[in-house]
């Protein structure tokens, strides 16, 4: 227990006699335990055996059991297997065996052989094949292991100058499932335009942070940064609930140069000549990134040489700012949504009004028309019957004479206004002459009916051909006009 260290407490770094009730701790949480370097050995015996130890050299004879090879690797006493020296790891003076053998996922636990055999696991993607001892080549075997990282692969994490970004993440994502695991970060399949969109071109409750893995293969980094935190239960979900995650590669030099001339319109130059300069034991690199209004920042550059306690920190603190800022965008996009709809509504209050006022207008417009038709019909209907009594008017005979000797009739005709129309008719003349001299006072037969009062009959019913005479309107007699129904 004392060479245990507890990180990831909600409340920060705690004592050992805290009481995890005053904690106030939710019902899951996760914690992360380090083990600190244990000190060196203070006795002078061990630190003299050590010492020469440190002076002498080591063979390590590697096997790599799966094509049957040996490899033997010459080292001084000095040299480190990570973080602790030859001379102190036990191994057997002069010469020590190993053997080497591919394994399903770097975070598996090396395995120690009984006696003096130890299996060391390496990630490794060639197919064993092309193994050969490095003396063969003329170079140390020294030199072969310090390229583990980058010879010992199947395949690369992205083709060289892909033509489509989504495609070249889709080959990405399935190597880095192949090499680590599925439990990792949800890479955005897409151009980095596109993860812009999705990030931060919707509305600020849906907003997102974008964050950027820059992978590397050739950086002694790589795996433990990829296995031991990007895929960290912790990091992914974390990751996932609060960011849009894209990768690239930038082991090839072609894409290396893509992904900086897209840094450069995005970011900037202050940003790609950052990256630019990036030595490759550096990566791989994390770039955390906020959408603002008129471009975007870049709130942190993660480097590779971190831990998970780190790594959740900086993401933590990074989506702090960005939640302060979205709080902000959030008020100013629901102030000007309500701007807007007050401006919609009022437009739209105008456009009815607009409409309204048209409609009546039309409306009076079609009135004066129908007015004006009615009007000219009227006037046309007037002139008809104008030119239909001039007509009449002329083909009428003249008047007779008082004095005359022929026989004739009196008529006296009242108007449906009181007046009274009056005329004299040969008695020999027909009825129609009567109707015409009627229809040439304004009141044409098809109109107007024609009674007499004793006896009262309608005179318009009788055979217009027939004399006065022979209807009995002679010698004299009243006769009054009335309209048709």
């Amino acid at each position: 227990m004392s060479k245990m260290l507890l990180k990831g407490w909600k409340t920060g770094d705690v004592e050992d006699s805290t009481v995890l009730k005053s904690l106030h701790l939710p019902k899951n949480n996760s914690l992360y335990v380090l083990t600190p370097d244990l000190p060196p050995p203070s006795s002078s015996s061990h630190a003299g055996a050590l010492q020469e130890s440190l002076n002498q050299n080591f063979m390590l004879i590697i096997t790599h059991r799966e094509v049957q090879r040996e490899y033997n690797l010459n080292f001084s006493g000095s040299s480190t297997i990570q973080e602790m020296c030859l001379a102190e790891s036990g191994l057997s003076y002069p010469c020590h065996r190993l053997t080497v053998g591919r394994r399903s996922s770097p975070a598996q636990t090396r395995e120690q052989s009984e006696e003096q055999s130890t299996d060391v696991h390496m990630v490794s993607d060639s197919d064993g094949d092309d193994f050969e001892d490095a003396s063969e080549f003329g170079v140390d075997d020294g030199e072969v292991f310090g390229m583990a990282s980058s010879a010992l692969r199947k395949s690369p994490m992205m083709p060289e100058n892909a033509e489509n970004e989504g495609d070249a993440l889709l080959q990405f994502t399935a190597e880095f499932s192949s090499r680590y695991g599925d439990c990792h970060p949800v890479f955005f399949i897409g151009s980095l335009e596109a993860a812009f969109q999705e990030a931060f071109y919707v509305k600020a409750r849906d907003r997102k942070l974008l964050a950027i893995y820059l992978h590397h293969d050739e950086s002694v980094l790589t795996n433990v940064f990829c296995s031991q935190m990007l895929c960290a239960e912790s990091i992914v979900s974390y990751l996932s609930q609060n960011f849009i995650t894209w990768a690239w590669d930038l082991t090839k030099d072609a894409n290396r140069a893509r992904f900086l001339t897209m840094c450069n319109r995005h970011f900037g130059s202050v940003v790609a000549q950052t990256i630019r300069t990036q030595k490759t034991d550096q990566f791989p690199l994390f770039l955390i990134i906020m959408g603002k209004r008129s471009s975007n920042e870049v709130l942190n550059v993660i480097q590779g040489n971190t831990t998970v306690d780190e790594l959740m920190m900086r993401l933590m603190a990074a989506m702090e700012i960005f939640t302060a800022q979205q709080q902000e965008d959030i008020k100013d996009e629901d102030e000007r949504e309500a701007r807007e709809n007050v401006k919609r509504e009022q437009d739209e209050a105008y456009r009815l009004s607009l409409e309204a006022d048209r409609a009546k207008r039309e409306a009076h417009e079609r009135e004066m028309a129908e007015q004006f038709r009615l009007e000219q019909i009227r006037k046309e209907q007037e002139e008809e019957r104008e030119a239909i009594r001039l007509s009449l008017e002329q083909a009428l005979p003249p008047e007779p004479k008082e004095e005359i000797a022929e026989p004739v009739s009196k008529l006296r005709i009242r108007t449906p206004s009181g007046e009274f129309l009056e005329r004299r008719f040969l008695a020999s003349n027909k009825l129609q002459i009567v109707f015409d001299f009627v229809a040439s006072k304004g009141f044409p037969w098809d109109e107007f009916k024609l009674l007499s009062t004793f006896p009262r009959r309608d005179v318009t019913q009788l055979d217009p051909n027939k004399s006065l005479l022979e209807v009995k309107l002679f010698p004299q007699e009243t006769l009054f006009l009335e309209a048709k129904e």
